[in-house]
This record gives structure tokens, C-alpha cells and sequence, in this order.
């Protein structure tokens, strides 16, 4: 009996100081996340990084991170990056590169029902903006970073962690580490937390999205022009009412459907999974049907109709420089997802015959990025599906066109494929990022953290 009590309570004391340690990992992420969230680096913070990075520096520090495997660049004194190389004292093959960007787009408090800069757990969830998009995916990405060298793991190849400071603007830094310090992030591939999701139907895992391919963002000026005058003798042809007709037109227009070898591929993978409704509404999809009835259908699912088309929104409008005058001048922005088969050209002429019909010119804002899908190698997805079933046993994986833009599409475009695997639960129909009350549940933030750690281990172990 003496012996049975001294085993048992040497495993409650085993027991105890896993339990501990798995807190300590867990409690560690959090952590991180919070500083993340805390650390304001959207524009009303003044679109500075610094404060984070300089965080996630000293953490690593601390963690016996060397100093010649953190590099903290920018082009401005406010958008630093963070690049951190985890070395393999034998490298057998070419490293991989792991992406997140620190900033946010912009979060009004009062538009909040909690602080938006401040991460409050309620309700299973963590709030803030940046939990999903993406700042959950810097702080997986360093919080397992540590948890590895904590354990002593030797890679058998380098690992690369890469986060950047204007993801949500311009993407400039991706671009300038691409192209002018590509030593620094050179790798096999590259795997995006901005990207991709576990699909959450009904509150159940239902598939692990890997996103292969996104399409071309592309942003145009629509204006129309007019001599003005007194607000008392309103005109049928003034600008506002000519720029007001031109956006209608263009919201009622609706680009070809076209679906690609990646879409083609999610639908027939997914249709398996989705409602008898949207089994019919992708059948008819797979089968090329473009009846009247069908395109209808597809517009009520917002989701199927950005995979399955270009798009084109009017996003911002501005007109009018006093309360009792004809407006001079009324601008709009409209932003297109174009898909990667077709090409920016393509939607600026389609947007320009729109808007010829009322005198509105259409000007290009910035340059277009195609990026090209990256191949479903299975050397590369097989680590990925692997690790998904020991998580989520039985989940299909399936690939699928984002519909957004990231910095993985500066990655592709000089020969790195990307692979967007956040491994983030979500739910398609309550997905927050750029919107009120951001936020990622608690469980699906601790899972994915598992997930990338058991990844980052399983692609960099010799075999």
C-alpha cells in the first residue's frame, strides 16, 4: 500500500509539473497576444511597430536568442520588421519561411463594445483588433519560436520567422525584403498565418482551408468634374448625381463568372461538406451553368460569388466644398479582387465603359500584383494535412483562392511558394477581422498555437 501511495504520488507530482508546463506555454501566448494587442500600430497609433517589436525582442532575448538571429530592419524609422532565424547546426535542406504582419487596420472605440486596443477574454473569446488579423499569428509564431529553443529542438533545417509592418497598406516592407534583402528570408516555401482557417460549421470543424492562390488587389479613382454653382439652381447633370449613377451601374454589373483550377478544386472538395442548398448552387458552378437564375443565386452568397468572379465595391466618396454650392468635383474609390487569371487592364477598361456613360474619368491608384498559386506539392502539403488529422482527426484538407490580398503575394512573385495555413477556427459567417469587436475564441487561438508548433517540428526533423 506504502509503495502504491509513493507511486501515485509521484505521478500526481509528473502529472503536476506537465500540467504546469503546458500552462506555462499557454499562459506565455497569451501573454504575447496581449502586448501585441496593446501595442497600437494602427494609424491612429501612428503606424509604428516599434513598441511591438521591441517587445517580441526582449522576449526572445530572454529565451537565449542570439543577436545574430534577430534582425530588426525598416525603410522608416516607424515600420521596423522582425526577422528571426532559428538555426540548424546541420542543415540538410533550404529553410522555411513563416509569416505574420504586426500592423491593423484602424478600430473607433466608440464604435466598440470593449476597448479595442486592449485584450479582454469574455464569452470564450479574446476582443482586440489585430486577434485574428493577424496579430494571433506573430504571437503563435514567437511564443512556439521560444517553446522550442526552451526544449533544446534542433531543426534540420533553419526556420524563419518574418513579421512586417504595413501588410495593412501598402505591403512595402514585404516588397523591399523580397527583392532588396532577400538573404535574409530566402527559403523552400513559405507558410502564411494571414491566411487560410479550420472551417467552423455549425460550431464544428469541418474542413482545414490551405490557401494557395489570392487574387490581384487593385484600387481605381472614379471622378466627375463640373463648373459648379449655387445650390438653389440644381442641375439633372451635376457631379454628384453623374458619380451617384456610375456606381449603381457598377454594383448592378457583375463580372464573368470564371473559375480556376484552385476554385474549381475547393468547390468540388467543400461540396461534399456544404448544406443540400449549396450543393446545388456549386453543382451548377462545376457544371459552367451561367443561366440568369443561377448568377442570381450566386450574388445572395457573397463568399461563392468573390471565388467565383472579379469583384468591384465603392469603398470611399468624398464631394462638395460648401453646405449651398453644386459640387465641383465627387470622388469615389472602388476597390476589385481580380482574379488571378485575368488582370487589372481587365477590370480598369470594364469600370471605364461604365463610367463613360456619365463623364466619369477612372484613374489607376497604384500598381497591380499578380500572384501566381503555388503548386499542391504534397512534400509540402503532407507535413500540413499530418499535422491538421492529429488535431482535428479526419478534416479534409482543401485549397482555395483568398479572396483578400497579404504579403504572401510578394513572396510568390519572386519564386517562393506560399501556403496560408492559420489554422485559426472560424466561422465563415462571423469572421471580424477589419471590423467591430475583433476578436478569436480562446480555444481556437490555444489550437492553432499547438498546430504550428507540431508543424514547425514535423517540416524541420530529419526522417
Amino acid at each position: 500500500m506504502l509503495k502504491l501511495a509513493r507511486l501515485a504520488a509521484a505521478l500526481i507530482l509528473v502529472a503536476g509539473t506537465l500540467l504546469a508546463a503546458d500552462n506555462a506555454d499557454e499562459k506565455r501566448a497569451h501573454d504575447i497576444l496581449a502586448d501585441l494587442i496593446a501595442a497600437n500600430t494602427a494609424p491612429s497609433g501612428g503606424n509604428d511597430t516599434r513598441a511591438a517589436v521591441a517587445g517580441l525582442v526582449t522576449r526572445l532575448q530572454q529565451a537565449g536568442f542570439h543577436d545574430d538571429e534577430i534582425t530588426v530592419i525598416g525603410q522608416s524609422e516607424k515600420l521596423q520588421n522582425l526577422i528571426v532565424r532559428y538555426r540548424s547546426d546541420a542543415p540538410a535542406e533550404k529553410p522555411v519561411l513563416m509569416m505574420a504582419h504586426l500592423d491593423v487596420v484602424e478600430a473607433l472605440p466608440k464604435d466598440w463594445t470593449v476597448a479595442p486596443f486592449e485584450m479582454t477574454e469574455k464569452d470564450g473569446y479574446y476582443y482586440g483588433r489585430g486577434t485574428t488579423d493577424n496579430k494571433a499569428g506573430a504571437a503563435i509564431l514567437v511564443a512556439d519560436f521560444i517553446r522550442l529553443r526552451e526544449e533544446g529542438f534542433k531543426p534540420n533545417r533553419d526556420l524563419i520567422v518574418m513579421l512586417t509592418s504595413d501588410e495593412e497598406s501598402t505591403g512595402a516592407s514585404a516588397l523591399w525584403l523580397t527583392t532588396k534583402n532577400r538573404p535574409l528570408i530566402d527559403a523552400a516555401f513559405a507558410l502564411n498565418t494571414d491566411a487560410g482557417l479550420v472551417m467552423l460549421k455549425d460550431g464544428e470543424p469541418r474542413a482545414f482551408i490551405v490557401q494557395t492562390s489570392e487574387k490581384i488587389y487593385v484600387s481605381f479613382t472614379l471622378e466627375a468634374l463640373d463648373p459648379g454653382g449655387h445650390s438653389s439652381v440644381p442641375r439633372s447633370d451635376g457631379a454628384i448625381r453623374r458619380l451617384a449613377r456610375t456606381l449603381v451601374d457598377l454594383q448592378e454589373y457583375q463580372f464573368p463568372v470564371d473559375l480556376n483550377e484552385t476554385t474549381r478544386e475547393f468547390f468540388r472538395r467543400w461540396s461534399e461538406l456544404a448544406s443540400p442548398t449549396d450543393q446545388a448552387l456549386i453543382a451548377a458552378l462545376l457544371e459552367g451553368d451561367t443561366s440568369p437564375e443561377l448568377l442570381g443565386r450566386l450574388v445572395e452568397s457573397p463568399y461563392y460569388n468573390a471565388l467565383s468572379r472579379t469583384t468591384c465595391v465603392a469603398t470611399q466618396l468624398s464631394a462638395g466644398h460648401a453646405e449651398n454650392a453644386l459640387p465641383q468635383s465627387a470622388k469615389a474609390v472602388v476597390n476589385c479582387r481580380v482574379l488571378p487569371q485575368s488582370s487589372a487592364e481587365h477590370a480598369k477598361d470594364t469600370i471605364e465603359k461604365i463610367a463613360a456613360r456619365n463623364e466619369v474619368s477612372v484613374t489607376q491608384i497604384d500598381a497591380a500584383r499578380p500572384s501566381p498559386p503555388s503548386p499542391l506539392d504534397e512534400k509540402i502539403i503532407g507535413p500540413i494535412r499530418k499535422v491538421a488529422n492529429e488535431l482535428w482527426p479526419g478534416i479534409p484538407l482543401i485549397p482555395e483562392m483568398s479572396t483578400g490580398a497579404t504579403d504572401g503575394l510578394f513572396v510568390r512573385n519572386v519564386g517562393i511558394p506560399v501556403y496560408g495555413v492559420s489554422a485559426i477556427a472560424e466561422d465563415p459567417d462571423d469572421i471580424r477581422a477589419h471590423g467591430q469587436d475583433e476578436r478569436i475564441g480562446v480555444a481556437s487561438y490555444r489550437d492553432a498555437t499547438e498546430y504550428w508548433y507540431r508543424l514547425m517540428k514535423e517540416i524541420a526533423t530529419s526522417r
